[in-house]
Order: C-alpha cells, then structure tokens, then sequence
C-alpha cells in the first residue's frame, strides 16, 4: 500500500500542521511560528517561505481567482493573507474568549467553503469551536464544545465532513448540505485509544488517513471505519497528511519533546495506490457590503 517512506529536506518544524496541496504546490506551517511555507518539487530542497505572521497559523487556502492570496486561520480568527503580506481580517470570533485561545486546523470544502477550529492555548476542555466561511465572507460558528480540534477533511464530493476532537481520542463524521453546509447529526467514525488522532486527508475510495499523534503512525482507515493499513514513521508526532496524487505528505512537531530526535519535526513522503485530490480553493462571492476583499 506504500512505499519509499523518506525525509530529505532538511528542515525541521516546530509544529508542522496544516498541509495542503493545491493541485500546483504543496503547503503547509509552522503553527505556532506563523509561517506559510512551501515545499519544491525537489524533495531534497528546504521549505520555502511564503508568509511569517505575527500571530499562530493554523492552516490556509488558496483563494479562488486570486493568485497569492490566502484564506487563514490564524490568531483568534480568519483572514485574508495577501501576497505582500497584508491582512485583511473578516472575523475574530476567538478575541474575547475567557480563556487564551487560537486557531488551529482548517480546509476549503469542495463547494468553496472555509471550515476552521479553535481551541485554548492550554487546551481547556470544552473550549474549542469549529467555524464556517461562507462565499460572502460571513464566519458562523457551527460547532462547539469541541477541545481541540483537528481537520476537517471532506470527502472529495463534499458530501461527508469528518473532524477529530484529539484531547478526546475521537474522530466524527457529518452530512454537509451542499447548498447551505449545514451539518447532519454527527456519527462517531473511530476512537483512538492509544494516542491522538490529528490532522487528516481523504483520498478518493472515501478512506480517512489520519495522523496519530503520539504513536508515530498514520493509519488508513476505511469508510465504515476498518483499519486498513497503519504507516511507522521514525518521528513520534505525525501531524498532518495530505495527498499529492500518488504520494502522502506528512508532517511532524517537535514541540513539547525534551530531547527530539533528528527526525521529529520532518516532512515526510511515502508513496500510495489511491491517489487523492486538490485541497479545494475558498470561492468568494458578492455581498451587500462589496466583495469580500481578496
């Protein structure tokens, strides 16, 4: 099922989350730095860097018709990053929270839409929301009560969300109305028992690879649930996942290891039988007051 697992690059990330590919390049951050960086296609060169916030990234998308420019959720809210380095914020629901948060994981559905979520510094329990960007720019918040929350991940007809609580060791599923993303009742897809299941991509047979934190594996699993395959890695943290065609791209974090190996915080890639998609742009549309700003 894979094959020519490797690190070249020589880079190694803080906290690597957030990848993506965009059907031209492969992306991904520096969480807690609030670095976009991109990956050549030359596996042995070094990440490249696209963007340093001053405040946590959690993940971004292109937006659709706009080259440079990203969709971000990043410190207490959403923005838009702009290919000289501007912002432009369209909410920071996290702002005023009683407790320290930020953003953290988040992806563009294949409708367009920008799903993102949040969680406490201190990864209180409870704390932690999911939002949804609409065309028009509205953040609504459509989940909460979450801890920390990692994903989304859609399949790729939009027509299933799933979404992992990793304090809680659970991944769920929901039904996505594709007119309005509303979301069904949620099912529980699986439980992790022994560590933490992060970042995830689902590749074209509807199966879920997801990132176990802590256990140094990414694991296929099927769509009623089945684990498949189960992928080692020498790195303890797998992050996140994304899938370039044929090949898994995964990320680690070297945060909170007192004394991490040299292959804690690498990029990851292993090639696979099932290909997966592009990470879907975020589609603006017109609203009463103008465009969103992109």
């Amino acid at each position: 099922m894979t094959s020519d697992l490797r690190t070249t690059r020589p880079d190694r990330l803080e906290l690597g989350e957030g990848v993506r590919w965009t059907g031209t390049e492969v992306v991904l951050v520096d969480i807690l730095a609030g670095r976009l960086l991109s990956a050549p296609p030359d596996p042995t060169a070094p990440l490249r860097t696209l963007a340093r916030l001053p405040v946590p990234l959690g993940a971004v998308a292109p937006v659709a018709g706009h080259h440079g420019t990203w969709i971000a959720a990043a410190g207490t809210g959403i923005c838009l990053l702009h290919a000289d380095g501007t912002l432009h914020w369209l909410a920071r629901p996290e702002e005023n929270a009683p407790v320290r948060m930020r953003m953290n994981d988040a992806v563009a559905d294949p409708f367009g839409r920008f799903w993102a979520g949040s969680m406490a510094y201190d990864a209180d329990e409870g704390a932690g929301s999911l939002y949804r960007v609409d065309a028009d720019g509205t953040v609504v918040r459509v989940l909460e009560g979450i801890t920390v929350p990692n994903g989304p991940a859609f399949t790729p007809d939009g027509s299933l969300m799933y979404l992992a609580d990793s304090a809680r060791g659970v991944v769920r599923r929901w039904s996505v109305d594709p007119v309005t993303g509303e979301l069904g009742a949620p099912q529980d897809f699986v439980r992790i028992r022994e560590g933490s299941p992060d970042g995830m991509a689902v590749d074209i047979e509807g199966a879920v690879w997801i990132a176990v934190w802590g256990t140094g594996t990414v694991r296929r699993h099927l769509p009623d649930g089945t684990l498949d395959r189960t992928l080692r890695l020498p790195a303890r943290q797998p992050a996140g996942v994304c899938l370039a065609d044929d090949v898994l791209h995964i990320t680690t974090a070297r945060v909170g290891l007192t004394a991490p190996d040299d292959a804690d915080g690498a990029l990851f890639t292993a090639r696979v039988e099932v290909p997966g998609t592009p990470t879907p742009a975020f589609r603006t549309a017109r609203r009463a007051g103008g465009a969103v700003p992109a």
